[in-house]
């Protein structure tokens, strides 16, 4: 199980990496059933403050495998790049992964990488949402990973093992949350299902929160991503931020990513409002690449909650990536607590209501090609609190 469809294997030796054009890449994207946002061309333009690669794995001339790499510079030591691949590379994880790694990681570490970190995007554990509740019910219980029975992937397992033994370093905190993105996630699986039944299988306070949005009247429509539209968007965004305690990114960086996904495909990414008589009340933004549509961000008025905007939203989102023929619906990130006492729970709370089951990923990991200048990138990002 994983969000990108399998490439084709290597056969005879490894296959050959080198860069790829921003069109060739996205026709590869294209081609597979789906792939992580992340891993589109469009994302190197959103990420600014980065530099950023297409590379290509061939077998001859064909293109069996691409990665967006994304650069960062070491402080001082502008020549080295940290060579980020978020949720990728999109390569065949099923077989061995030596074969796709060891070229890509000679093609950087020639290019001036000091290491390279990555976050297969290949699931090794899910938990079905009666088993999430059964969890946060049980105070013997306090972890995802505490809860018996769960299902496992063995590819994800295997793909662990082997890094490991190639010497990749795990990047995966216990909270789930480490320097890039999270590990546990939280998602409605689509495939096969129709509008009633995946109302059916979301929780009694989820589907009574739908319908009170329909009753007292919330209107939800799709934002044209203008300037208007993203401005309240990012109002709401800002005030979302200040009542929960996080930093939010500048309305540059949305207008931004608006204009470089929707260039790279008019599906890519849409903008939802929910309004109530007149008043702006929920916002959230879907993106999607192939079969997999993903809940980027989400904003909230704290007036006006008892009209659930935020429900109307999210069921908005539903219906639409059902509708386009999506075989997931991801929430994003959770933690893996089940601690009723945890204020992470509310979180996890909230998206098990959705039905659909949480998971956990292989997680992001890194490889040291220079060690030196590893461990003093490595100690100046802790001393900055990454």
């Amino acid at each position: 199980m994983s969000s990108s469809a399998p490439v084709r294997a290597a056969e005879a030796g490894n296959p050959v990496v080198r860069p790829i054009s921003a069109a060739d890449h996205l026709a590869f994207v294209r081609a597979q059933r789906s792939v992580s946002f992340l891993q589109t061309p469009a994302w190197g333009r959103v990420k600014t403050e980065w530099r950023s690669e297409s590379l290509g794995w061939f077998e001859g001339r064909r293109l069996v495998g691409a990665g967006l790499v994304l650069h960062r510079p070491v402080p001082r030591l502008d020549r080295f790049t940290l060579a980020y691949l978020p949720e990728g590379p999109v390569i065949d994880w099923s077989g061995d992964i030596g074969a796709w790694l060891d070229p890509l990681a000679a093609y950087l570490k020639e290019r001036g990488a000091f290491a390279i970190r990555l976050g297969p995007p290949v699931v090794t554990d899910a938990w079905s949402a009666a088993q999430v509740k059964e969890g946060i019910a049980d105070p013997g219980i306090r972890r995802l990973t505490d809860l018996p029975g769960q299902w496992g992937d063995p590819v994800g397992a295997r793909v662990g093992g082997r890094l490991k033994d190639a010497g990749w370093l795990p990047q995966n905190p216990e909270d789930g949350f480490g320097v890039g993105h999270p590990q546990f996630k939280y998602q409605v699986p689509l495939a096969g299902k129709t509008e009633d039944e995946l109302l059916r299988g979301m929780s009694q306070q989820w589907r009574r929160n739908i319908k009170k949005a329909a009753r007292e009247g919330v209107e939800v429509t799709v934002g044209t991503g203008g300037a208007a539209d993203l401005k309240a968007f990012h109002d709401l965004y800002v005030h979302t931020a200040e009542r929960d305690h996080f930093t939010p990114r500048p309305l540059r960086y949305f207008e931004t990513m608006f204009a470089a996904l929707s260039a790279e495909a008019p599906e890519r990414i849409t903008l939802y409002l929910a309004h109530h008589q007149g008043d702006l009340v929920a916002a959230t933004v879907l993106v999607r690449v192939g079969t997999h549509a993903v809940y980027a961000y989400g904003a909230s008025a704290t007036d006006k909650r008892e009209v659930r905007g935020s429900n109307a939203c999210q069921w908005a989102m539903i219906r639409d990536a059902l509708a386009a023929g999506c075989e997931v619906y991801d929430l994003r990130g959770i933690t893996p607590t089940l601690d009723a006492d945890d204020p992470h729970v509310g979180l996890v709370r909230f998206k098990v209501g959705t039905g659909g089951q949480a998971v956990r990923y292989v997680g992001e990991w890194d490889l040291p090609l220079r060690p030196m200048v590893y461990r003093a990138f490595d100690l100046y990002m802790r001393r900055r609190g990454r």
